[in-house]
């Protein structure tokens, strides 16, 4: 059906290529492609069959990879690389006339900041292209926004009250690991909270609001209130939102190491001078902490993601929550990772699928809640996260 480029060889990429080599009805031919073709070579090599071929490319040199789109063809770009690369790779897209999908929405490396207007402004220019973008086609963001518009598409006539439940309630065994990119984890979890509520944003310190939430299957977890990016797309695209918060859970431990890591200022992002040499404390973090790709051998334990929403259907109040849980093992057996690259994986996956088969293929730029939500919810029961609903309880919030 067609061709696919997958940029990026870490967690997440290898789930994209494992699931991808399973379909060869809809991915006809798939190249992986990262900075370190070793990594790739790795991926391909488990995957086994030949299904997965790899090259090497720079993702912040826009005339590589406009190079190696031109030598591959690809109907497709999907970028599971880092998202300071975001546009880069969208404009090498541009420039070659392909397709473009990502899962994290771009981040400046000079700043700790994550917003959608740099990829938002590509939207004429992919128009009069031709092509198609679609943003933040991981989990959350990503399903978590699909689960919203099928709400609003099935279940309310005016949604209201929005709040996205993100719970790893998983057990890596190291005193201290993120489960994706340490630099890109730490930066976004230490920034300031911030959520929408009547028609503006509300700013708080880092984790100052929190409670126990109950996640099914698993129990009350401590759930902290943090800036995520799909709340940006969610609040323009449903408007009459007024309210909407993301929560994540974090285990004391983790806050504990994260506290210490700040106050001795390991998650700077400013560069520094050492022994002659200039290095950037985050990223020598990074180099020494466990590998995100490598915890899933070992880990235990459940992710549950959802959102929970109140509004109204035909004139009454109504409450809703749409769920995933993922095992940790139960991925690692099948793609070799975690389940928190299992969860983003899979739903790039899926996109792809989407616009390979014509269904999400619109000249332009989109966030994944401006496509029809249904065939994609549908295949998230056929791939591994399926999905379960709960209508008119306590939503605890």
């Amino acid at each position: 059906m067609g061709k696919v480029l997958i940029i990026g060889a870490g967690g997440v990429g290898t789930v994209v290529a494992h699931k991808m080599a399973g379909l060869p009805d809809v991915f006809t031919e798939v190249l992986l492609a990262s900075r370190t073709k070793s990594k790739c070579d790795t991926i391909a090599k488990n995957i086994g069959g030949n299904r997965i071929k790899t090259a090497q490319v720079d993702a912040d040199n826009v005339p590589e990879l406009v190079e190696l789109i031109n030598d591959f063809k690809p109907d497709l770009v999907v970028n599971v690389a880092l998202p300071y690369q975001d546009l880069t790779i969208m404009d090498a897209c541009l420039e070659t006339g392909v397709s473009y999908l990502d899962t994290a929405n771009y981040e400046p490396k000079e700043e700790a900041k994550f917003e959608y207007k740099w990829q938002w402004a590509y939207a004429d220019r992919f128009k009069q292209a031709g092509i198609t973008a679609i943003l933040g086609c991981g989990f959350d963001p990503g399903v978590t926004s699909i689960y919203t518009a099928y709400a609003a598409k099935h279940h309310f006539d005016e949604i209201q009250y929005l709040d996205i439940v993100d719970c790893n309630a998983g057990d890596h065994g190291k005193a201290f690991a993120t489960n994706f990119n340490p630099e890109i984890n730490i930066r976004e979890v230490t920034q300031k909270g911030k959520y929408w509520e009547n028609g503006q944003w509300v700013t708080t310190e880092p984790h100052e609001i929190h409670k126990p939430l109950n996640y099914p299957e698993i129990g009350p977890k401590e759930s902290y209130v943090i800036y995520h990016e799909e709340l940006e797309s969610l609040v323009k695209n449903y408007p009459t939102l007024k309210r909407a918060r993301f929560w994540m859970t974090f285990g004391q431990e983790y806050l504990t190491h994260l506290r210490v890591i700040q106050n001795i200022g390991m998650a700077g992002i400013e560069p520094i001078m050492y022994n002659g040499v200039e290095i950037v404390p985050i990223q020598f973090l990074k180099a020494v902490l466990p590998n995100p790709g490598e915890l899933g051998e070992n880990y235990t334990g459940w992710t549950s993601i959802g959102c929970r929403i109140k509004g109204l259907k035909d004139g009454k109040e109504k409450t809703y929550y749409v769920y995933n849980n993922c095992s940790h093992e139960v991925a690692y057996k099948e793609t070799g990772t975690q389940g928190v690259s299992y969860t983003t994986g899979v739903p790039a996956m899926i996109g792809a699928m989407m616009y390979l088969k014509g269904i999400w293929k619109k000249p332009g730029v989109y966030n994944v809640e401006e496509f029809n939500p249904d065939p994609f919810m549908e295949q998230l029961n056929n791939h591994g996260l399926p999905w379960v609903e709960q209508h008119d309880i306590d939503l605890e919030l």
